[in-house]
């Protein structure tokens, strides 16, 4: 069973379970006394899933999943860095930018490099396509 019987949007396999079926199947339990694994039958849900929001709640007062933060990249803080180094060489490569950090004792594998420059939409094209923007902009306005 899925949960739309219950008025709730059907749920698909593989996807978060969203706050307001995860409180339907807290609810089940704790008000109408059903099992957990009833209540984890009734909604199309997996025991554990709902012995884990019983839990939350007991403790928290709500099951909301918890806040996921990813990995704070070691790249991100020496950013304006990297910008003066690309605004000195607008050319440079993502190689060339990584010999440079290098360099200047800053050692990044270069798929880091890479994802950063991707993340701040500096790829080389880009930059370089810019450039040459400024530079037909430059000469229109010189005649």
């Amino acid at each position: 069973m899925d949960g739309s019987m219950d008025g709730l949007p059907a749920r698909r396999r593989g996807r978060a379970v969203g706050e307001d079926l995860r409180a339907a199947a807290v609810a089940a339990v704790l008000r109408e006394g059903m099992s957990i694994r009833a209540a984890a039958r009734r909604f199309g849900l997996a025991r554990s899933s709902v012995d884990t929001w019983m839990k939350r709640f007991r403790e928290r007062g709500h099951v909301r999943a918890d806040p996921k933060a990813g990995p704070t990249s070691r790249i991100e803080p020496h950013r304006g860095r990297i910008l003066r180094i690309l605004a000195a060489r607008p050319g440079l490569s993502m190689y060339g930018l990584c010999d440079t950090l290098a360099a200047e004792g800053l050692v990044f594998h270069p798929a880091t490099v890479q994802r950063f420059l991707l993340r701040h939409r500096l790829e080389r094209a880009r930059r370089l396509a810019r450039q040459r923007r400024e530079r037909g902009r430059k000469r229109w306005t010189e005649r």
